[in-house]
Formats: C-alpha cells, sequence, structure tokens
C-alpha cells in the first residue's frame, strides 16, 4: 500500500555576517518565536523543522552557523555534503550584503555542485531605513542562479515562505520507500540516475 506522507530528509546550512538575523530565522521558522535580543550564536546550532510538500514531508536539519569571523574555518564542516544553504544579509547594512556574495562565491566554489542556495535579505520590518535595495539583490539572484527573498524575522514576513521554496527545490529521491530515501539523503546528487527517474509524486 503507498505510504503516507513520505519523509525526504535534507541538511542545510544557514551562512552570513553577524548579527544578520540567521538564529532569529531559524528560530521563527522552528519555533514562531522572535527574541529582539536573541544571543550571539557560539560555533553553531541544530535545529529540525517539516514542511508539508503535496504529498511528501520534507524534514530540514539546519544548521544555524556563527557569522562572526573567528568561526569562518569552521564553516565547512557545517557547509560540506548540505543540500541546501540560506545566505542571510540585513537589508539595511550593506557589507553584509557584499559579504553575503563571497559566501556564495565560496560555496560554489566548495561546497556540492548543485546545492540550492537561497538570498535571504533579513530585516524588511526596517524597509525605512533600507541601504540594499529589493532589485539589486533580485537582480544578483537572478544573474547568480539563486533563490531570493526578502524577510522579517520579527514580523514572520516570508520566513516559511522561503524554507517552503526551498523544499520545492530539493531532488525527488524514492519516495515510496523513505528508509531508502533517508539512507541516501547524503548521496552525490549529481548522479543523473539516483533521482531523476525515481521521481513518483505523481502530478509534480
Amino acid at each position: 500500500s503507498f505510504p503516507l506522507s513520505p519523509l525526504q530528509q535534507f541538511k542545510l546550512v544557514l551562512l552570513g555576517d553577524m548579527a544578520v538575523g540567521k538564529s532569529s530565522l531559524v528560530l521563527r521558522f522552528v519555533k514562531g518565536q522572535f527574541d529582539e535580543f536573541q544571543e550571539t550564536t557560539i560555533g553553531a546550532a541544530f535545529l529540525a523543522q517539516s514542511v508539508c510538500l503535496d504529498d511528501t514531508t520534507v524534514k530540514f536539519e539546519i544548521w544555524d552557523t556563527a557569522g562572526q569571523e573567528r568561526y569562518h574555518s569552521l564553516a565547512p564542516m557545517y557547509y560540506r555534503g548540505a543540500q541546501a544553504a540560506i545566505i542571510v544579509f540585513d537589508i539595511t547594512k550593506p557589507e553584509t550584503f557584499e559579504r553575503a556574495k563571497a559566501w556564495v562565491k565560496e560555496l560554489q566554489r566548495q561546497a556540492s555542485p548543485n546545492i540550492v542556495i537561497a538570498l535571504a535579505g533579513n530585516k524588511a520590518d526596517l524597509a525605512e531605513k533600507r541601504l540594499v535595495e529589493y532589485e539589486e539583490a533580485q537582480t544578483y539572484a537572478e544573474d547568480t542562479g539563486l533563490l531570493f527573498m526578502e524577510t522579517s524575522a520579527k514580523t514572520a514576513m516570508n520566513v516559511n515562505e522561503l524554507f517552503l521554496a526551498i523544499a520545492k527545490k530539493m531532488p525527488k529521491t524514492d519516495t515510496q520507500n523513505p528508509t531508502h530515501a533517508a539512507r541516501h539523503r547524503g548521496v552525490n546528487l549529481q548522479d543523473p540516475d539516483a533521482h531523476s527517474t525515481r521521481a513518483c509524486c505523481g502530478g509534480n
């Protein structure tokens, strides 16, 4: 019999400059909470959350990395093997957008070749203090092949939508056999035969 809501698991990493709101985005997504005085992340934090997508449940194993420069050397430990990344910048601080571009280049050079990268222009609730124009980030994302949304962890704007958009970009695995899918979630997704012909989600 066809299983109820097969489960697919994917590793997702958040990257970006210090104090752009990475942890706040994750806590909003996972717990529906926002803390104005979110503590600085030390090293990295791990959380998990699922989204329902058609007849599949997509579970994200989320690594929220520290933005401080002294932790930069640890980042490859977290993005290695990740199927998705969210690179976050603060729309009121142009230098964080430049840092985000550097993260994109690093991922394109060193991460999985077909990692899904999303760019999040966070703190959209501070639009009156905006110093990075939406069109500038949108054009950059289109030119670089990234998903892009402006988000606000504070108001929850586009937070769930961002994770849902990433879930839709995840490769389809053997959804009739969830244990098979889980066992192979770290597989090299470049293998053209590993996933492309095995999708059976009907209507996708």
